[in-house]
């Protein structure tokens, strides 16, 4: 079976965001940006890899003082900073895939051009007391962003965070949810299948969440619910037994970055390419892909802006060149 997973460099413009999740380490209540010149300097670190991957707190603007700070780079709202930062990274050899929280038709479409695929974790499809502060975490908003994606033809990452008080029927129709929006506009790529883990310092850092074995359950349940060509994506530094949730049906191990942290889980480091392939051993292939998935690549869903650089980077059938 073959396993994939992408290089890439991980790009938290910013930690500002509308949302209070009672879970989330990754925001800050003081004023933070990434100037195009510290974006510059982090992707040109980042020698080996080909995505850009950007993700960064929802809603920035919320903040009087964070439009100001982006008038004075000269940009009017953070959609057309983040389409810069796109075009920034494109320019550098790099293929940008954005998770830029709930956005409108128009602000995807506008996104579309510069970004190889697009992503936006739906969580759970059922309203939860940890996103009571969190406007932007409403299920049916979530869902109708996902739908817009379809309706444009972004190659698309969603995927479900589980243990963060959901029940066992809230992830099956959660995951139903999404078989659902795939069947309708065929354009997910990828699921995450993601445990939430206490981070310090936060209303949950005391909560109790799933156990591995429970999450191989979560894993294998998915993989009955969703099409066997969306992929099954399981981040190999938040889990012990990786092959166990292999031959549970995962079948990707996302992005992979030699330079910057998992800036959402700090505490895990990412493994190196060789420490995966030691991992699964001979039973699984480990290959890489780019942002955008093989059957994307061979169905041309990108812009002309892209042409170039996908040509370069992808093989015949659509997995990175090696």
């Amino acid at each position: 079976m073959i396993v994939t997973y992408s290089r890439n460099v991980f790009i938290p413009l910013t930690r500002n965001c509308r949302n209070r999740c009672k879970y989330c380490g990754f925001r800050r209540d003081e004023l933070d940006l990434m100037s195009p010149s510290d974006v510059q300097k982090l992707i040109r670190m980042a020698k080996n890899a080909k995505e850009a991957l950007f993700t960064f707190g929802e809603r920035p603007e919320f903040r009087k003082d964070f439009l100001e700070m982006l008038r004075s780079y000269g940009y009017s709202n953070f959609i057309e900073y983040v389409a810069s930062m796109n075009l920034l990274a494109i320019k550098n050899g790099f293929l940008p895939h954005t998770n830029a929280g709930v956005l409108s038709y128009e602000e995807l479409k506008y996104l579309k051009p510069f970004n190889a695929s697009m992503g936006l974790m739906l969580e759970q499809a059922v309203e939860l007391e940890c996103h009571s502060e969190s406007p932007g975490k409403r299920p049916e908003i979530r869902i109708n962003t996902i739908k817009d994606a379809g309706k444009l033809q972004i190659p698309f990452t969603t995927g479900i965070l589980v243990g963060i008080g959901e029940k066992k029927y809230d992830r099956e129709y959660s995951l139903e949810v999404i078989a659902d929006l795939y069947k309708n506009y065929g354009h997910i790529q990828e699921v995450i299948i993601q445990r939430f883990l206490p981070k310090k310092g936060t209303e949950m850092e005391n909560f109790e969440t799933l156990s591995e074995s429970e999450l191989v359950e979560v894993v294998k349940i998915a993989r009955k619910i969703l099409p066997n060509e969306v992929a099954i994506q399981i981040p190999p530094n938040l889990v012990s037994d990786l092959k166990a949730y292999l031959k549970a049906g995962a079948n990707d191990l996302g992005g992979i970055s030699e330079i910057t942290p998992d800036f959402i889980n700090p505490e895990a480091p990412w493994p190196s390419i060789n420490e995966l392939q030691k991992i699964i051993g001979d039973e699984f292939a480990l290959k890489e892909r780019l942002p955008i998935y093989p059957r994307f690549v061979k169905l041309k869903w990108w812009s002309e802006i892209l042409d170039g650089l996908i040509e370069l980077y992808s093989d015949a059938d659509g997995y990175a060149r090696t």
